[in-house]
C-alpha cells in the first residue's frame, strides 16, 4: 500500500526526468547510441520517450484521483512536469530543426506567460486567505472571493486540454518524422495554445474585475 502511495508522485517523477533526457538525446544521441545503430532511428526513440513520458501524465492524475491519493506534492509538481515534457520536446525540436522557430517562440510564450499568471493567482489567493482569517473584512471577503473565481476559471476550462491533447500529437508526429502532417498539426496546436491563452486571460481579469 506504501507503493501504490507513493506511485503518482514517482510517475510525476519520473516524466521530468524523462523531459531532461528527450532534450539531452535529442541533442546528443551520438552519445547515447552505439555507432551500429542507424541514425534514422533517432526518430523513434526520440519519439519512444515522448510517448512514455505522456503516458506518465495521463496514469499518475488517474490513480491519484480513483485511489484518493491528491497531495500537495502532485498538485504542484505534476503541472510542472507536463510544462516540462512540452517545452523540452519543442526546445528540441526546434534546436534540430524539425519546428518551426516561429511557432515554438510563440507556444513557449503563451505557456511562460500563462504560468506566470498563475503564480500570480496561487500568490494572491494564499495572501487573500491569511488576511481573511486575520480581518474579516468586507473589502477583504470581495477581494477573496474574486481572486479564488479567478483560480477557478483559469483551472476549470477544456481548452487546455485540448490545447495539450493537439501539442503532444504534433510534437509526436514531428519527433517520428515518418507521418504528414506533423507541421500543419504544429500550427494548430499554435493556434488553439493562443486561443486558449487568450481565453484564460480574459476570464481572468473578469473574474477580478
Amino acid at each position: 500500500m506504501n507503493l501504490m502511495k507513493s506511485l503518482p508522485n514517482f510517475l510525476t517523477i519520473s516524466r521530468i526526468f524523462l523531459s531532461v533526457f528527450l532534450l539531452f538525446f535529442l541533442l546528443h544521441s551520438d552519445l547515447l547510441l552505439p555507432a551500429w545503430v542507424d541514425k534514422s532511428w533517432v526518430n523513434y526513440f526520440a519519439c519512444l520517450i515522448f510517448c512514455i513520458a505522456s503516458i506518465t501524465d495521463f496514469f499518475d492524475g488517474y490513480i491519484a484521483r480513483n485511489f484518493k491519493l491528491e497531495s500537495t506534492f502532485g498538485a504542484v509538481f505534476d503541472p510542472l512536469a507536463d510544462k516540462m515534457l512540452i517545452l523540452s520536446a519543442f526546445i528540441g525540436l526546434l534546436l534540430v530543426g524539425k519546428a518551426n522557430a516561429w511557432a515554438v517562440f510563440i507556444i513557449l510564450s503563451r505557456e511562460f506567460f500563462i504560468t506566470g499568471l498563475r503564480v500570480v493567482v496561487a500568490s494572491a489567493k494564499s495572501n487573500h486567505n491569511s488576511n481573511f482569517a486575520k480581518n474579516s473584512s468586507p473589502n477583504s471577503t470581495k477581494d477573496s472571493k474574486n481572486t479564488n473565481k479567478a483560480g477557478e476559471h483559469i483551472k476549470a476550462s477544456n481548452l487546455g486540454k485540448y490545447k495539450t491533447g493537439v501539442q503532444i500529437t504534433a510534437i509526436a508526429f514531428l519527433l517520428a518524422g515518418i507521418f504528414p502532417g506533423g507541421e500543419v498539426l504544429l500550427w494548430l496546436a499554435t493556434f488553439i495554445t493562443v486561443y486558449s491563452g487568450a481565453d484564460y486571460t480574459i476570464k481572468y481579469y473578469k473574474a477580478i474585475s
